[in-house]
């Protein structure tokens, strides 16, 4: 474990993962620079063409990869396949290919984290105002949290791999948005594989995945930034065919000063998270996985979440808040990949 002076006071601004790129000289592929939007937030890629590949192709094949996201798994569109579930009556419904495989993956980390991640959690995101109906934010009242509470429950919703099905128990709401962004990282990135692209950086919404080295044989670079919007103090990273995601409290909040809450809600108090957690970043060959698990990590706090990244060798790194300042501790494997020796 590697644990840093203190960076920053508290107070500061907050934490993000951003592309460094320094200069894309011009090689035998031709460098191009593309952005879009998607999922309420941006995305944006950095790449090298080969010849016959052009950025037009390259845009529209991430567009269509993301737009396929949104219309299986945003709660934000009312005719999605994720709303039509969660407006279903109880029974069995079959799921589209991709919707089907987030959601496995989702429970599995339901329960190999004993609830800490929970995809049946909306009702509860809802309750606090963070859902696709937002409005001023005031807590909702014991009675509310009470009665989403009763409509969540991971185990409430059953799979079926042979239908590529999902029970819907009745009143089951499915979030995914702690791992579909994720998710559409990775989709976007299949992409560009599938026209032949070896050399990019793609993200989406401060999700970022990466494949080969830039054009001048350097590796892609993303940087971390401790709380203080200072350069000094960002942590550069290489990123080669792997991925990093981050989860936070400093990005979308509620209130302020002592009832300031963050967006990310602890299935199993039902209340927003309120612990010493800053933000972590998880690096993952598959970025729907590190964006999953930066959320699992944010919800356990310092203790129990490094504790669960060691065990499961996970590239993490959380930024905490004490006192008066900002603390940095990397995992083992997280500064095996990524700090330098």
């Amino acid at each position: 474990m590697a644990t840093s002076p203190s960076y920053a006071p508290r107070g500061a601004a907050a934490p993000a993962v951003r592309v460094a790129y320094g200069a894309m000289p011009a090689a035998l592929a031709t460098p191009a620079a593309l952005a879009g939007a998607t999922m309420g937030t941006t995305w944006s890629a950095r790449m090298a063409l080969p010849a016959g590949c052009s950025d037009q192709a390259a845009r529209m094949a991430i567009q269509a990869a993301l737009d396929e996201v949104v219309a299986q798994m945003s709660t934000w569109e009312a005719g999605s396949d994720i709303s039509l579930f969660n407006q279903a009556g109880a029974g069995w419904r079959e799921l589209p290919d991709a919707f089907f495989h987030v959601l496995r993956h989702a429970m599995a980390l339901a329960q190999d984290s004993a609830g800490a991640y929970d995809p049946t959690v909306g009702p509860l995101v809802n309750a606090w105002g963070f859902g696709p109906h937002q409005r001023a934010f005031e807590p909702p009242s014991p009675a509310a949290i009470d009665a989403a509470r009763l409509r969540c429950g991971w185990q409430r919703v059953a799979l079926d791999a042979a239908r590529q099905a999902a029970f819907q128990p009745g009143g089951a709401y499915l979030d995914l948005s702690s791992i579909a962004k994720g998710y559409g990282v990775d989709r976007a990135a299949m992409a560009l594989d599938a026209l032949g692209i070896t050399q990019y950086l793609v993200e989406v919404g401060g999700e970022l995945r990466a494949r080969g080295k830039r054009p001048d044989g350097q590796p892609w670079r993303v940087a971390v930034e401790v709380p203080d919007a200072s350069d000094d103090h960002a942590l550069a990273l290489p990123l080669e065919d792997r991925s990093i995601a981050t989860s936070g409290d400093y990005r979308r909040h509620a209130g302020s000063g002592e009832a300031r809450y963050a967006h990310t809600i602890d299935p199993r108090t039902g209340q927003p998270v309120r612990n010493n957690v800053a933000s972590v970043s998880v690096l993952h060959p598959v970025c729907m996985q590190a964006d999953a698990l930066a959320t699992v990590l944010t919800v356990l706090g310092e203790t129990d979440g490094l504790a669960y990244a060691r065990r499961h060798d996970l590239a993490a790194l959380f930024i905490l808040r004490d006192a008066d300042a900002y603390r940095v501790v990397a995992t083992p494997a997280f500064q095996a990949l990524a700090l330098p020796r």
